[in-house]
């Protein structure tokens, strides 16, 4: 394996699949399967999971609502996610800790930095919840910071498109792929995979960022064993 330890960024919007909203068991099952691969290998494995499958906190700002409101909901949504993937994993025979950084004690362990590594050194898979506990910050931005916190090698930002697009894919068919990118690019070209706080975080810290399809089976594995895959961003 090129990676000892890793941060991987899922989703919300991934675990809804086709449906859109809430969580489906199908993706839940891949995606469970998918850790669980590289788990065996004997990676350290970190997981900052989104919750824009139940609730966004930028689109309910736009609806009117307070944004820090808003933004709480988000994190509780993330919570949710978390708790779904948590049993996912366990039911494949992984173990692991849901670590939130809002205090909800009877459901997940408060965020403790050295914890947290004492968890992945005992290889349970961490899986991190409520983003930073700040309103206005995304879950990108919470994955960049857990990972940099964890001594992570390499963010792996899991999506639903194969890297990272001049412009979305899903729409303009003449949308051109980038293999590498430097973090100034990333920012300077507007690309919209991560955040813009996400990226200056991971580019003032030296913190590589790989950008690929997770619904491809075998991805997450390829990705921690250095192939080519993707987009990276260093």
């Amino acid at each position: 394996m090129k990676y000892k330890r890793i941060l991987l960024k899922l989703s919300g919007e991934a675990l809804a699949g086709d449906k859109g909203y809430g969580v489906d068991s199908e993706v839940l099952e891949h995606i469970s399967k998918e850790v669980k691969a590289v788990h065996e290998k004997g990676v350290e494995i970190g997981i900052v999971i989104g919750g824009g499958n139940i609730h966004r906190g930028v689109a309910g700002a736009t609806r009117g609502m307070d944004r820090t409101t808003s933004d709480h909901m988000g994190m509780l949504a993330t919570i949710i996610n978390a708790l779904a993937l948590q049993d996912g994993l366990e039911r494949n025979g992984v173990y692991t800790r849901v670590m939130s950084a809002i205090e909800m004690n009877e459901i997940s362990e408060p965020y403790i930095r050295r914890r947290a590594v004492r968890h992945l050194e005992k290889k349970r898979v961490v899986i991190f919840a409520a983003g930073t506990g700040n309103p206005y910050f995304t879950t990108d931005t919470a994955a960049a910071l857990r990972g940099n916190e964890i001594d992570a090698q390499v963010i792996f930002k899991a999506t639903k498109v194969d890297g990272m697009y001049d412009k979305d894919p899903m729409v303009h068919n003449d949308a051109v792929k980038f293999d590498d990118l430097k973090y100034i690019d990333v920012l300077n070209k507007g690309i919209k995979v991560m955040d813009s706080t996400a990226i200056s975080l991971c580019m003032d810290n030296s913190m590589e960022i790989v950008v690929f399809n997770m619904f491809e089976s075998g991805n997450i594995l390829r990705a921690v064993q250095g192939d080519a895959i993707g987009t990276r961003v260093s």
